[in-house]
């Protein structure tokens, strides 16, 4: 996207139309020299002229030209003040009156720009045939050291030529990836290539103050969710229990076991579960999580058993050291073993029921909800579910109407469970995938005749 001019310049800085090579481009091409009128001033007097309301807005004012450089003519004698302007005629009477008493006069200045002064947009405007240049991609997604974008058919011509503009002019990016149509059916993640430096996949990335270590080629992560990782992390509370039926490397397990939450975290893709357990351990909330690599119909089924048969420890705060915690339940462990009660189950029992599920796999997650039928059967079970836990459920629509894409995701989650949904259901759009395709979220108590159901 081209910069917007600044008020009162009359200078034509868009890049010289390119005619070169596409790949790699003549960086050489893109020289352009423009006539600007400066004022010859003494450096101790520059200041008053670049703060003055009279002159402010007639100084050449553009991303990264600086507004005071040496006289090539006389570079130990006075400075030049750079205007906007290419004449005298352009400036107000106001400021011409400030500037001859300040200075010692005018001069010509050509000022030089080159390929390191235009954005990546700005530079693809001038290699783009014409009829390309509108809706020309303006931006990526970075993941770690990867920028990756997603071309439409007509721009992969120009694929090498875009990947190498991203990565010459983001100094933090390695590598720029295309995203292919192609996508893994079991584990979900992109096919994609490299159109731009090196094919180095192993990316850190952070967010929400965890740090994440992936290969960004064999797991599924889209960094434009960050806003609704956050989200769901902040809907759940310290001391709650959250299972993450697809939990990929752990954008919503980390972060929620950093602020307190247990969590049991599953994923069926091997690469990610392995990712996760690095992430589990380098984010130390080893204590918190819990891992594991199943289908997700069949982890839903036994979580609810397993946390039952093995349950968290007390929620004892967050201020609370990682040693005083193990002390904690070693003590709770004793206490058990001699039939008391400690202090601290008192306070805050041991955590053995399910308070939220997050379920963040759109194209399916909804196929996924009749896991659900039964899993609180048992009559034990049933006693320390007084309250049901809230399912956080993704999914796609074609509707783009929100009553009709309501009614629509409404209507097929009822279908897959087999019933009625309660009517404090939230919907929430999260965000528009693509032409007549959006993404949104909605969160719903589990209805208790489902989970209460008998087995099948």
């Amino acid at each position: 996207m081209s910069r917007e001019p600044y008020l009162g310049s009359h200078l034509d800085t868009t890049p010289p139309k390119y005619s070169g090579p596409l790949y790699p481009l003549d960086k050489s091409a893109f020289r352009k020299s423009i006539p600007v009128l400066a004022a010859r001033v003494p450096a101790s007097q520059t200041s008053l002229i670049l703060r003055s309301e009279v002159t402010r807005k007639y100084l050449i004012g553009l991303p990264k030209v600086r507004p005071v450089v040496s006289d090539p003519s006389a570079p130990d004698g006075d400075k030049l003040v750079l205007l906007g302007v290419s004449n005298q005629d352009d400036l107000s009477p106001e400021s011409m009156k400030l500037i001859e008493s300040k200075s010692n006069g005018f001069a010509n200045y050509n000022l030089v720009l080159d390929y390191d002064y235009w954005t990546a947009s700005e530079l693809l405007q001038a290699i783009l045939p014409e009829k390309l240049r509108e809706g020309a991609p303006v931006g990526f997604a970075a993941t770690g050291h990867i920028a990756h974008v997603n071309l439409n058919d007509e721009y992969l011509p120009y694929k090498k030529t875009i990947g190498q503009l991203f990565l010459d002019k983001n100094k933090t990016i390695k590598t720029v990836v295309n995203k292919l149509d192609s996508i893994d059916t079991q584990f979900r993640f992109f096919q994609m290539e490299v159109i731009a430096g090196e094919p180095d996949f192993i990316v850190e990335h952070h967010e929400s103050d965890c740090r994440f270590t992936f290969d960004f080629s064999r797991v599924y992560w889209n960094s434009r969710l960050h806003t609704e990782h956050d989200r769901i992390v902040q809907s759940v509370h310290p001391g709650e229990v959250l299972a993450d039926v697809f939990a990929g490397v752990g954008p919503f397990a980390i972060p929620a076991a950093k602020k307190g939450c247990a969590v049991m975290a599953n994923d069926l893709n091997p690469a990610s579960y392995t990712y996760l357990c690095q992430n589990i351990k380098d984010n130390e909330v080893f204590d918190e999580v819990r891992a594991f690599c199943e289908d997700g119909q069949a982890f839903i089924r036994n979580v609810f058993r397993r946390v039952y048969d093995t349950p968290f420890p007390p929620y004892t705060g967050p201020k609370l050291s990682k040693t005083a915690l193990r002390k904690l339940q070693k003590q709770a462990t004793r206490d058990k073993s001699s039939n008391k009660t400690s202090s601290s189950e008192e306070i805050s029992p041991s955590r053995r029921k399910i308070d939220h599920f997050v379920m963040n796999l759109p194209d399916t997650a909804i196929l996924f909800l009749d896991a659900f039928r039964g899993v609180l059967a048992n009559k034990a079970l049933q006693e320390i579910y007084s309250t049901m836990p809230i399912i956080h459920c993704h999914c796609f629509t074609r509707e783009l109407e929100s009553e009709k894409a309501e009614a629509d995701i409404r209507q097929r989650i009822e279908e897959k469970l087999g019933a009625p949904l309660q009517d404090d259901t939230e919907y929430r759009k999260v965000r528009s995938v693509a032409p007549g395709k959006e993404m949104y979220c909605i969160s719903f108590r589990l209805p208790s005749e489902v989970a209460c159901a008998a087995e099948a």
